[in-house]
């Protein structure tokens, strides 16, 4: 048998039409940013520089060491990619730049309100009270101030890794939605990972992930979604002061009280373990799809085909 027709099923394994299969390319880009991650990592705890968490309350600078070494590691990965895959980095993050801090804004709004829905909503029930201060004065302003940058390093790695590179990249091998549905799947099922989630907190993150998907579909860049993620987090964790995942924060601003059916309050996981974040969260899908209607992110199925339109302008 010639030598070609044996290396022509291998290549088409690992290569198509754009070069490198988005497969492999993903999962190269998963493979440098912990390759680059845990080695930093494993130095914070040689060095004894790691932060200890205090049984179930997580300080904001166990937030900083992950996000912080994370976040750049990603950044990095993809950056090193971009030039091999001869790429504009900023795509990843903005293929269409248009509107990206005024996204991020308004998003911020939506993650509070939608956070305060939820807990509006178990209050209502008679299952969850919002408390007294836990904090007051100077320190109020300082655990404010640092949990709002850990969120957004928050927000900055998850949803750059998953809805940003991965997200990207998958798309060019199999259009959008399949490529939204993917990384959403991975994106829940790494909350099973967190110490104290359970499944439908795994599924409510991987719902989450799929409306900051349609987000970055609607706006064309991670700027919603960036400001969503930050700002239900913030909510969730600093001002309410609920569980996320089963852990609390140190220094939040209030100190609630839950009582009542883990299925209804969410139980040790928080309030996203409860069935009334999926109404939540499909009320978010809904009033998004009427107040975003166009669609921005760009095709990028095949560089083969021809260029598709030029999104529609943004409205004033």
């Amino acid at each position: 048998m010639p030598e070609e027709k044996i290396k022509a099923p291998l290549v088409r394994i690992f290569a198509g039409p754009q070069g490198a299969r988005a497969g492999w390319r993903a999962l190269l880009f998963v493979v440098l940013t912990l390759l680059i991650a845990i080695p930093m990592v494993l130095a914070m705890y040689w060095l004894h520089l790691a932060p200890h968490p205090a049984g179930a309350l997580i300080p904001p600078a166990t937030v900083f060491m992950g996000e912080g070494i994370f976040l750049p590691a990603a950044l990095l990965a993809a950056w090193l990619l971009s030039r091999i895959e001869r790429r504009a980095w900023r795509g990843y993050i903005a293929p269409v730049t248009a509107n990206f801090g005024r996204n991020f804004r308004v998003g911020a709004f939506w993650g509070l309100a939608a956070m305060s829905a939820l807990l509006g909503g178990l209050r209502l029930a008679g299952v969850y009270s919002f408390g007294a201060l836990s904090a007051h004065g100077a320190e109020i302003a300082y655990y404010a101030l640092v949990w709002a940058a850990a969120f957004l390093l928050v927000a900055g790695f998850e949803e750059f890794f998953f809805r940003g590179y991965l997200l990207y990249t998958f798309a060019t091998g199999m259009g959008f939605w399949p490529a939204a549905l993917l990384s959403s799947f991975f994106f829940g099922a790494i909350h099973l990972g967190n110490r104290g989630e359970d499944i439908v907190g795994a599924l409510s993150a991987g719902l989450a992930g799929l409306f900051f998907a349609f987000t970055v579909r609607r706006t064309g860049n991670l700027g919603f979604a960036l400001g969503v993620h930050a700002g239900w987090d913030y909510a969730e964790s600093f001002i309410y002061g609920v569980p996320d995942s089963g852990a609390r924060s140190t220094g939040a601003l209030l100190h609630p009280g839950i009582h009542g059916p883990a299925w209804l309050t969410g139980g040790g996981v928080g309030p996203e373990g409860s069935l009334l974040v999926f109404v939540i969260l499909g009320a978010l899908f809904l009033v998004f799809h009427r107040t975003y209607p166009a669609i921005r992110y760009p095709e990028l199925k095949s560089r083969a085909t021809a260029p598709s339109p030029a999104p529609p302008p943004e409205p004033a």
